[in-house]
């Protein structure tokens, strides 16, 4: 078994593994790796086990850090999306590929993290035997495949307000142009700064999505303005995520911009044979989310796949966690 590291990796295998895996995710794609490389503040590096000129494993570590002195307490390596797997020999190809990331990036992040968008339920005991912990992280997934069905399957609040929202005159468009994204990113920001609080990427990240067509956008428009919209990277033939999203809602209390922003999505998924929308995300099993309480109104599936985490610095961690939550109180 051989070990490849970046551009070792041959674009033909790369998109070949991730076509046929039922581990793949969009955030395993080279057009991933090649977004994280080209925006200041993020780097990616690729990891892929070859055999027989065929690949085995491979998986995009996206290594993250917040500007100025935050930088040093935030570093951290995140795995989008979960390691691409062959079912054959997988739990051997997953400990040889964590084993490897593990020591690559000890030194370089506080933690490294596996966010997980399919279920790899069946390789439990291979992340817990070497030192990961698990976190019982939730998700949303809709099966897109029958408009009736995908419909009906609607919250009645939510049926209520797409209705609502139509009717006061709501449209949906892609976007078209870099001042497009600029305007929704404004809205976003806002969002991030006075209701998440939580870091967000450089405007340049998401003009980068547009640029590069890794993702899309869809845009609520009332009156001839944006009001809302959502961020959408397409696995194609497999998935649709909801990246971001965000919506004047308060200031567009009848026009429901994030819904109709989600709606959107799920109907763009259903009309182009996408048989999955995820939500990327319900937060924590157990602990209070408000969000996730939106989300069901959708008709998903709730499922568990998880997150593993493996902290290569716990005093740094421990640290970093406590300046991080000061340094947010001062800000506040």
């Amino acid at each position: 078994m051989l070990l490849l590291r970046n551009h070792e990796i041959s674009p033909e295998g790369w998109n070949t593994i991730i076509a046929i895996s039922p581990y793949s995710s969009v955030f395993q794609t080279p057009l991933f790796y090649e977004l994280c490389n080209e925006v200041p503040g993020i780097s990616a590096e690729a990891f892929a086990l070859e055999e027989d000129n065929n690949l085995k494993a491979l998986c995009v570590v996206t290594l993250l850090k917040e500007p100025g002195i935050k930088g040093y307490f935030s570093r951290r390596a995140i795995i989008y999306g979960g390691p691409v797997l062959k079912e054959k020999d997988g739990e051997y190809c997953l400990e040889y590929l964590i084993t490897s990331i593990t020591n690559e990036f000890t030194r370089k992040s506080i933690y490294i993290e596996i966010r997980n968008q399919n279920n790899y339920g069946t390789f439990k005991d291979v992340f817990l035997r070497n030192g990961w912990g698990y976190i019982p992280y939730q998700n949303f997934q809709v099966d897109c495949g029958d408009k009736i069905q995908l419909y009906n399957k609607l919250s009645n609040n939510r049926k209520r307000e797409i209705k609502k929202a139509i009717n006061s005159g709501v449209t949906i468009k892609e976007a078209e142009d870099i001042s497009e994204i600029n305007e929704f990113y404004f809205i976003l920001q806002k969002l991030y700064n006075q209701k998440i609080k939580k870091p967000l990427f450089s405007k340049i990240f998401f003009e980068k999505i547009f640029n590069k067509g890794f993702g899309k956008y869809f845009l609520v428009i009332y009156k001839n303005k944006i009001i809302g919209g959502i961020i959408c990277p397409i696995l194609k033939g497999r998935c649709i995520y909801e990246f971001y999203l965000c919506g004047l809602d308060e200031e567009y209390k009848e026009q429901y911009p994030s819904t109709m922003a989600t709606w959107a999505a799920m109907e763009f998924a259903n009309n182009n044979h996408i048989p999955i929308f995820d939500f990327m995300g319900a937060g924590i099993k157990g602990l209070d989310y408000g969000v996730r309480d939106y989300k069901s109104r959708f008709g998903g599936e709730l499922v568990e796949y998880g997150r593993y985490i493996k902290i290569t610095n716990p005093l740094l961690y421990k640290i970093g966690r406590f300046a991080l939550k000061y340094i947010k109180l001062i800000k506040t």
